[in-house]
């Protein structure tokens, strides 16, 4: 007697195919025209990412920079973030000629490109006005200037990109501007992600067998890598000005449906009125501009603690100037949404060293870390289609519990491998659960968390901001978290002073200068991997506790 086959196979199809239409689908579908000339900008940030692998090899084998100077030099080079501030409030001072922004940026980052560009081909040139770790600082600090300036204007771009009329003019109602606000967040971190998934086929392909080069066709590998990513600054320009043209065309269809040019400028203008220059914003902005560029090149003694300091208190300063144009119940959702990612976005890493190892001791080469570069930006992507609903439905405070706990289970394989994990795993698997094989599946479950906690944040900005200071608020917010950052670097640093950590470095005869010493980072990596749990988990609980709430 035969059985029937199970009933509830063909509602499980169909609860697939539904959750495949209201997560990735319906995304699709909501996406206009209008969203592009933002998403382009994002799309080049994700781009920027090319350089990557090929600047962590050009770092190794051409520099003798320790990892204690890197995650220096990361702390600076992630400073001009904070300058988001007197940015935003200048695009919201100079809106209808914010697109110019763009161009500088792209300047900025054209030659910072050059430079690096310069030391792989005309090395010899180059090193005969300043040195080559000179040359490298540079263009290390002009990029993220560049990308700081762009994306203050993207920010801005997705407020304009959102239209509150439709094209026979009417208005748009709140609740629909709000779900095209959390549909552009969203897209926007797709078209960064998006950008690092072209990037990293891009890298498997350029880096291919690059490991066992000589030195002089491995260097032209890095330069075909460099000069294509000179197409980062043209897509951005080229978003900006997709831009301006749909706006030309929006404006001559609705002045074709009757309205007045000046009722057309309005309706076009979600910017409204311009805003009253604040001069706290941009003098404060200035005064920081000036002190770090001081500290830095005068080499001041804790210049990096100094500057800090003085960013961090500018930047509250500014919160708290800003929330003032909030309702209290809004403010108090702001600031603790604020903090709770402030402190999981703070959390210090294990510096370069990390890398290293896995180059000098696994055996990862170029095209490998292209390969987990590749496996760990598609499956973010696909993480911001999974985790959507998520992301629209829970809080800042239980996404970022979530995140802490998956990133701390998936932080553990990296240290077993410290320990000989692989050797193991690999004896008992006949070699097949090797350290490559670890590796690939430790990225491939941690890859999708990356972006999940900024999109709840960054629609809570744009929904809940005033109007006419929606980029001030996104750049006082973005500058807050971004400061984040740069305190995780310093926590690298002084974490990489407490354990050290050093590569082989070679003179230009090959000859040893000093060895390799991998020997304290395994206690590196349980320090961090402690303090990225506890830290942010006891944020969470005091805004829990306290009369702040999180979006």
């Amino acid at each position: 007697m035969s059985s029937a086959p199970p009933a509830a196979t063909p509602g499980y199809l169909a609860a697939v195919r539904h959750w495949i239409d209201r997560n990735i689908l319906a995304l699709g579908r909501e996406m206009r025209l209008s969203y592009l000339p933002p998403l382009m900008v994002y799309v080049a940030a994700g781009i920027s990412g090319l350089t990557g692998i090929v600047g962590v090899f050009f770092v190794k084998e051409r520099l003798g920079l320790s990892a204690e100077f890197l995650a220096a030099l990361g702390f600076w080079a992630g400073l001009p973030w904070a300058l988001k501030v007197p940015l935003g409030h200048l695009v919201d001072l100079i809106w209808r000629w914010k697109a110019a922004l763009v161009f500088v940026g792209a300047a900025l980052i054209a030659a910072s490109l050059v430079i690096m560009i310069g030391l792989l081909g005309h090395t010899e040139s180059m090193r005969a006005m300043w040195s080559v770790e000179t040359w490298f600082v540079l263009a290390a600090l002009l990029a993220p200037i560049g990308y700081v300036v762009q994306d203050v204007v993207a920010d801005a771009m997705t407020v304009e990109a959102v239209p509150r009329f439709d094209a026979d003019g009417r208005p748009i109602g709140m609740a629909e501007r709000k779900s095209m606000n959390t549909t552009v967040q969203t897209l926007g971190r797709v078209a960064i992600i998006g950008g690092s998934v072209l990037v990293s086929l891009a890298n498997v392909y350029l880096l291919r067998g690059a490991g066992a080069l000589p030195e002089a066709e491995r260097t032209l590998a890095y330069l075909r890598v460099y000069e294509l990513a000179l197409v980062i600054p043209f897509v951005s320009v080229v978003g900006v000005v997709l831009g301006v043209c749909l706006k030309w065309r929006d404006a001559r269809r609705l002045v074709a449906r009757g309205f007045a040019k000046s009722e057309v400028r309005r309706m076009l203008n979600p910017h409204g009125e311009r805003p009253p220059v604040n001069w706290w914003i941009l003098w404060g902005g200035l005064a920081f501009a000036v002190v770090s560029l001081g500290v830095g090149v005068g080499q001041v003694a804790g210049g990096q603690e100094i500057v800090f300091g003085v960013s961090m208190a500018i930047v509250l300063f500014l919160i708290w100037r800003l929330t003032g144009e909030l309702e209290a119940d809004a403010r108090h959702v702001l600031v603790g949404t604020a903090m709770v990612v402030f402190v999981f976005r703070a959390m210090p890493g294990p510096g370069a060293g990390s890398t290293w190892w896995m180059i000098d001791q696994l055996g990862f080469d170029q095209q490998f870390l292209a390969t987990l570069s590749l496996i760990g930006s598609v499956l973010t992507l696909a993480g911001l289609f999974i985790f959507r609903r998520f992301m629209a439905e829970r809080s800042i405070a239980y996404i970022v519990g979530f995140l802490t706990i998956v990133s701390t289970l998936l932080g553990l394989p990296i240290i077993g491998m410290y320990y000989g994990l692989h050797e193991w795993t690999a004896a008992r698997t006949g070699g097949l659960v090797d350290a490559r094989m670890i590796a690939l599946i430790d990225t491939a479950l941690e890859s999708p968390l990356g972006q999940i906690a900024m999109v709840p944040m960054l629609a809570w900005i744009a929904n809940s901001a005033p109007d006419r200071l929606k980029a001030t608020f996104f750049a006082i917010m973005a500058s807050f978290t971004n400061l984040a950052l740069a305190a995780a670097q310093l926590g690298t640093k002084y974490l990489n002073q407490i354990f050290t950590v050093a590569r082989e470095v070679k003179d230009a005869t090959g000859a040893i200068k000093s060895p390799s010493d991998y020997s304290e980072l395994g206690m590196l990596l349980v320090v961090t991997t402690v303090l990225s749990f506890v830290l942010p988990m006891l944020a969470i609980l005091f805004v829990k506790s306290s009369r702040f709430r999180s979006a």
